[in-house]
């Protein structure tokens, strides 16, 4: 297990921090699917008003209370017996979570798949940052907005490669996001990268369909009306925004009756 400080100091004063959070888990949908280890890494604002990567960063093995299947472990690599006998997820959340001196908010690169884990009881009632929504908003030009593609398009300053390695372990991944973080931290207010995690993703291109790689503005309103009733929740919001910054209206489907009319 990971020793745990009670948090970030420049001469025994506690600076405010975001927790950066990442899980590696047996699948995606709780509860059918269990933790099998928690990474953090936090980012501290230093008094200079500059965010900074601090020290403090760990991970722990978490036992997910079922066997892990082989098309997780492929991914993570993490096998039965290297979480036979560590705690379960109900006693090792809270203490990450819930760190002493207490965290702004909480983060992670698609916070959706964490939150799903680190249920509000778990976590304090802590808000959540999801770098990949605020990537879309800052930096549209990517080529992709995954983890591991940002890391190689931005080439964040001061990231170590081999602490941000492996690749797909909970700890390495947090370092890599709290990078990003960092950054976006020093671009935006903490306020605005709350709000954006709050609503739907703003893609900058299209994902799919016909239409896909254009940004917004070369998409014809008949297909942006079709995009806006999407099932993506992304999808339809893009769209929207898009049909707003023309002045368009977003038009109504009416149902059909179930029995035709006899006359």
């Amino acid at each position: 297990m990971a020793e745990r400080q009670p948090g970030p100091h420049i001469a025994g004063m506690t600076l405010p921090r975001i927790r950066v959070i990442d899980l590696e888990t047996t699948g995606s949908r709780p509860p059918a699917h269990g933790v099998c280890e928690i990474g953090w890494q936090d980012v501290v604002l230093h008094p200079s008003g500059r965010w900074q990567v601090d020290e403090e960063r760990g991970a722990i093995l978490v036992d997910p209370g079922r066997p892990i299947p082989p098309v997780t472990m492929a991914v993570h690599h993490i096998i039965d017996a290297d979480v036979a006998g560590a705690g379960f997820w109900r006693d090792t959340a809270p203490p990450v979570l819930r760190p002493e001196g207490g965290v702004l908010a909480l983060a992670a690169h698609r916070a959706s798949f964490e939150q799903r884990f680190c249920t509000p009881n778990l976590a304090g009632g802590a808000r959540w940052i999801c770098t990949w929504k605020c990537a879309l908003r800052l930096w549209p030009g990517s080529p992709s907005f995954s983890n591991q593609v940002l890391r190689y398009w931005r080439m964040p300053r001061g990231l170590d490669r081999e602490t941000g390695l492996p690749v797909h372990r909970a700890m390495p991944d947090a370092y890599v996001t709290a990078h990003h973080l960092r950054d976006m931290l020093n671009q935006a207010s903490l306020a605005q990268l709350l709000a954006w995690s709050d609503a739907p993703g703003l893609l900058p291109r299209v994902p799919a369909g016909p239409d896909r790689g254009k940004s917004w503005s070369e998409v014809n309103e008949e297909a942006l009306q079709r995009l806006a009733r999407d099932r993506d929740e992304d999808m339809r919001f893009s769209a929207e925004t898009e049909l707003r910054r023309r002045g368009a209206g977003l038009e109504r489907v009416v149902a059909a009756p179930a029995q035709g009319s006899l006359l």
